[in-house]
């Protein structure tokens, strides 16, 4: 916290007053200059949101973000603090962030007029320099510009026509700060349009009060491109005043999307400590992600946000905390079976087309990590074949007939030692991923052999039942229902 000091002692010090446009785009170009990292965070935007941020900035602009929820929006509005100077000099006691040099409210203009050199200056930090607003249909004109406070005219005496009567909305409170936004379709035409002069002008209008007014505010919008038919859209002089639409869009890789995870996934060290998670079970996870923004049971202009995996990876680690905490065992590694914990993360975060509402959230989900599980499956063994000629062996055959006569059940309660010692028991399957697997490490060698079981039973080779602590797997016959068995 730095300490007050008066404007004399400001001006000594060689402080150059700037507009924050000034401001951040000095900031930017130092960081470029540098060779110091910008927007740091903002994993699979290098190429393309970062390089048009950074062209908007250096033009000045106000910007809007357009996008499909969960493409870090909100994220890359508040990374643009990092490029504030980190103190800021006011006019003390300002509530509109007067700069001494020059000052638009009338309380910092009296200040000044009556103590000139020896006006007290505070300095406010970059974090206190962002605002953020989530644009509802309940936000009113008072909300964002401000209102004429009864109150404050009778107690100071003072006609409604009277500047010091005024109680200042959020955007005159932001006055040389960041201000957000998020979902701006959704906030009412009307009080759209009270943002035109803001944005031009620097006019604000109360009650028929014209006060004269150069916010000097960089302003940042988020929009859905969902929202503007569902409900509502940008009125077209407001967007007009935007000087850049920049639009984002989910991660084009699952390295990338495995990087936002982990980046974003709230898990202790202790726990990343005591559970290990395959490269496979990480692949896997994204890759649910992948399958619901192509399903035909998922709205694909709803989009699909990338929390779901950011949440399916705390679900996921909770099972397998759940099962050191019952079993005492000090560590554990996360199983495929485990994978029916992350259905809650997708149920809650995908929005379903009529056909999906006919399937059901719960049975989507099962079907998205079926999908999944076949998409990491065949990058690793041979297709299964839906027809096979009769006395025609595949890789499967010996596999599929050691189940005529044989069942297995794995627990998800099991310690590992027990769950990888029932695995094993089953010789033709570790033959088969010793086979197309054996090159890889152990711990991703016993996911692979619970991809290839899960393989066979969502081909219908292989009968997969289920009860509340256990999965087993059988060839006795393809029962009815989805995760009560394939």
């Amino acid at each position: 916290m730095k300490k007050d000091i008066t404007f004399k002692e400001l001006k000594k010090s060689g402080y150059a007053d700037k507009t924050i446009n000034e401001e951040i785009q000095a900031n930017l170009i130092a960081k470029i200059k540098a060779k110091q990292p910008v927007f740091e965070g903002l994993w699979g935007y290098e190429d393309t949101v970062v390089p048009q941020l950074k062209k908007a900035i250096l033009a000045g602009h106000h910007i809007n973000l357009l996008g499909l929820r969960g493409q870090a929006k909100t994220r890359i509005a508040r990374s643009m603090v990092d490029l504030l100077d980190e103190y800021m000099p006011i006019v003390k006691g300002s509530e509109i962030n007067d700069s001494p040099f020059q000052p638009i409210s009338k309380y910092a203009r009296d200040l000044l007029a009556e103590k000139g050199d020896e006006t007290p200056i505070s300095w406010v930090h970059r974090s206190n320099r962002f605002f953020e607003k989530l644009a509802t249909p309940d936000v009113n004109v008072s909300d964002l510009i401000g209102d004429i406070d009864p109150i404050k005219a009778a107690t100071l005496k003072l006609p409604y026509s009277d500047e010091r009567v005024l109680h200042y909305g959020m955007i005159p409170r932001a006055n040389r700060s960041i201000f957000v936004l998020n979902e701006l379709p959704d906030l009412q035409a009307r009080i759209q349009v009270s943002l035109f002069n803001i944005l031009q002008e620097g006019d604000v209008q109360i009650r028929g009060f014209q006060l004269r007014m150069p916010l000097d505010i960089q302003f940042v919008f988020t929009a859905n491109p969902e929202d503007y038919t569902n409900r509502g859209s940008i009125v077209t002089p407001l967007k007009d005043r935007i000087g850049s639409q920049i639009f984002t869009h989910y991660p084009k890789s699952i390295e990338l999307a495995r990087k936002i995870t982990e980046q974003e996934a709230r898990i202790s060290k202790t726990d990343k400590a005591s559970i290990h998670v395959s490269e496979l079970a990480k692949n896997l996870l994204e890759e649910v992600a992948f399958e619901a923004r192509n399903s035909e049971y998922v709205d694909a202009k709803s989009g699909v946000s990338a929390r779901l995996t950011i949440s399916a990876m705390e679900n996921l680690m909770a099972a397998a905390k759940l099962r050191m905490i019952e079993t005492g065992s000090d560590s554990t590694t996360i199983r495929l079976v485990d994978f029916m914990s992350i259905i809650p993360s997708i149920t809650g975060k995908v929005e379903l087309v009529y056909e999906g509402e006919q399937e059901g959230a719960d049975e989507v989900a099962k079907i998205l990590i079926d999908s999944a599980v076949m998409t990491q499956f065949e990058k690793i063994f041979p297709r299964i074949s839906k027809l096979e000629k009769e006395g025609v062996k595949t890789p499967y055959t010996d596999l599929i007939q050691w189940f005529d006569n044989n069942f297995l059940e794995l627990n998800y309660t099991d310690t590992d030692k027990e769950f990888y010692a029932n695995l094993h028991s089953v010789s033709p399957l570790v033959t088969l991923v010793e086979l197309y697997a054996g090159k890889i490490d152990k711990a991703e060698q016993y996911f692979c052999m619970e991809l290839v079981l899960w393989g066979l039973t969502i081909n219908n080779k292989l009968d997969k039942s289920a009860s509340e602590t256990a999965f087993k797997f059988d060839s006795t016959g393809i029962s009815q229902g989805y995760y009560g068995s394939n």
